[in-house]
């Protein structure tokens, strides 16, 4: 099985390259939009315009805590992140083999760990730093 990892410090994030490929090798409907705020690069939305909710409502301050939660369950239901990817999922692994170092969102630099398909698996990290572990029974 292959997994999809982050190999230094910074955290799991794909390309916009890498982005646009996966979702169209998915066949996901999307549009892309701007971001205001330009570290994050542009959002990928899963609904048209007239569809979406707004990330920052104007009313925020006065919403309740269970609003604000409900809003913010609601606008990310309408937004593709990458970091939602399953690790092992056939076309982000595609991705990442064809586009190498293209692959790699900003702080990162995606690699491929190949491990025994009859594995319980998790990925660890510190910092951003992953790493693919095997499952296993923990207490405190």
């Amino acid at each position: 099985m292959k997994i999809v990892i982050n190999g230094c410090h910074g955290g799991f994030r794909l390309s916009h390259e890498a982005t646009l490929a996966y979702l169209n090798k998915c066949g996901i409907q999307f549009w892309v939009e701007p971001n205001q705020h330009s570290l994050v690069g542009p959002t990928y939305y899963l609904v048209p315009p007239e569809e979406r909710i707004e990330g920052d409502p104007v009313n925020w301050y006065s919403m309740t805590l269970e609003q604000r939660r409900a809003h913010n369950k609601a606008y990310h239901n309408t937004v593709f992140y990458s970091v939602d990817i399953a690790r092992d999922d056939a076309n982000l692994v595609s991705v990442v083999l064809e586009l190498g170092e293209a692959a790699n969102g900003s702080h990162a630099r995606l690699k491929i760990v190949e491990i025994p398909d009859d594995v319980e698996w998790q990925i660890e990290e510190y910092d951003g730093l992953e790493w693919v572990a095997e499952k296993h029974r923990t207490w405190d």
